[in-house]
C-alpha cells in the first residue's frame, strides 16, 4: 500500500524544525565567532560582509553566531517548559477526571485560580522574586534561565491540565472503559491502558501550539528586561537590538523572522495533528 503524500506545509514545517534541531545540537561545531565576542572593527556592518555573513550589531557581535546560539536557548526554554507542564498538568487533569469528588474540586480550583492571574504578570513576579540579583552578591538567586523555565511551566500547567481533564472525562464514559470496570480491572490499569493513551495525542497537538506561544512570551519578557542575557536567545537578540532597527534593521528582523518561522511551523503541526486526532476519534 503506497504511503500517502504529506502536504507541502508539513514538509516545509518539518524541514525548518529539523534545521533548528540540527543547529541546536551541532551549532558549536560550525566555524563561527563566539556569540558574545566583540569585533569593534566591524561594528554595525551589514549582511554578507566579509567574515560576518549576517552582519553584526553595534557591539560588533556576529548576528549569525547569536542566532545559532539563540536557537538552542529558545528551543530548550520552550520544549522543556512545555514538556514539564504536559507531564504535571496531564497527570493532574487525568487524576481529577477519574477520581472525581473532592480531588477533582481541589485540582480544578488550582487550575482556575492560576488561570485567573494574567500570565505575563505572574511570570514577571516569579522572575523578580527568584531571579533578582543581590547587588552585594551577584551570584545570589537562581539562574535566570531556570527561573524562566519554572515560571513558564507553572503558568502552562493549568492550560494543559484542563485539556487533559476534559479529554479524560470524555473517555471515562466510553463503553470499553465501563466494561473494564465491570470486569474488575484495577483503576491504575484502566488509566494506563485506556485513558492515558487516548488523552496523550490530544495533549500533543496543543503542546505544539504551546511551544510556539512560549517562544513568543520569552521574547516579550526579554523586551521587558526579565528574559535571558542579551543576545543569548532569539528574544533577547530582538530586545537587545530593537532600538537600532532604523539604522541596522537586520539585527532585529533576522531574530524576528526566526521566531515567526518557528511559531508558524509549530502551529502547523498542532493543527495537522489535531485534524488527525479528530479523524481517529470519529472512528472509535
Amino acid at each position: 500500500m503506497a504511503r500517502s503524500k504529506k502536504p507541502l506545509g508539513f514538509n516545509l514545517s518539518s524541514g525548518w524544525l529539523y534545521l533548528c534541531l540540527f543547529i541546536s545540537i551541532f551549532g558549536d561545531l560550525l566555524p563561527l565567532p563566539e556569540w558574545d565576542a566583540y569585533d569593534y572593527d566591524a561594528s554595525g556592518v551589514g549582511m554578507f560582509s566579509k567574515g560576518h555573513l549576517f552582519g553584526t550589531d553595534y557591539d560588533g557581535s556576529d548576528i549569525l553566531s547569536q542566532l545559532v546560539h539563540g536557537t538552542r536557548m529558545s528551543l530548550v526554554i520552550s520544549f522543556v517548559s512545555v514538556l514539564a507542564a504536559s507531564l504535571i498538568g496531564g497527570a493532574l487533569g487525568i487524576i481529577a477526571a477519574y477520581r472525581r469528588g473532592w480531588v477533582d474540586s481541589v485540582i480544578t480550583m488550582y487550575f482556575n485560580v492560576t488561570l485567573s492571574i494574567p500570565t505575563l504578570i505572574l511570570v514577571l513576579a516569579m522572575v523578580a522574586v527568584f531571579a533578582s540579583p543581590d547587588p552585594f552578591n551577584p551570584g545570589a538567586g537562581m539562574p535566570r534561565v531556570l527561573v524562566l523555565v519554572l515560571s513558564l511551566t507553572f503558568v502552562i500547567i493549568p492550560v494543559l491540565g484542563r485539556l487533559a481533564r476534559s479529554s479524560a472525562l470524555s473517555w471515562t464514559g466510553r463503553d470499553f472503559v465501563l466494561v473494564a470496570e465491570s470486569l474488575g480491572m484495577k483503576k491504575r490499569a484502566i488509566l494506563w491502558n485506556h485513558i492515558v493513551p487516548n488523552v496523550v495525542p490530544q495533549m500533543m497537538s496543543v503542546a505544539f501550539l504551546a511551544s510556539g506561544v512560549v517562544i513568543v512570551v520569552e521574547g516579550g519578557l526579554a523586551i521587558l528586561g526579565v528574559g535571558t542575557n542579551p543576545g543569548e536567545s532569539w528574544g533577547s537578540i530582538l530586545a537587545k537590538n530593537r532600538g537600532d532597527i532604523s539604522m541596522i534593521p537586520h539585527t532585529t528582523l533576522l531574530p524576528a523572522a526566526a521566531i515567526a518561522l518557528t511559531v508558524m511551523a509549530l502551529n502547523y503541526f498542532g493543527d495537522y495533528y489535531r485534524s488527525k486526532i479528530d479523524g481517529r476519534e470519529s472512528r472509535i
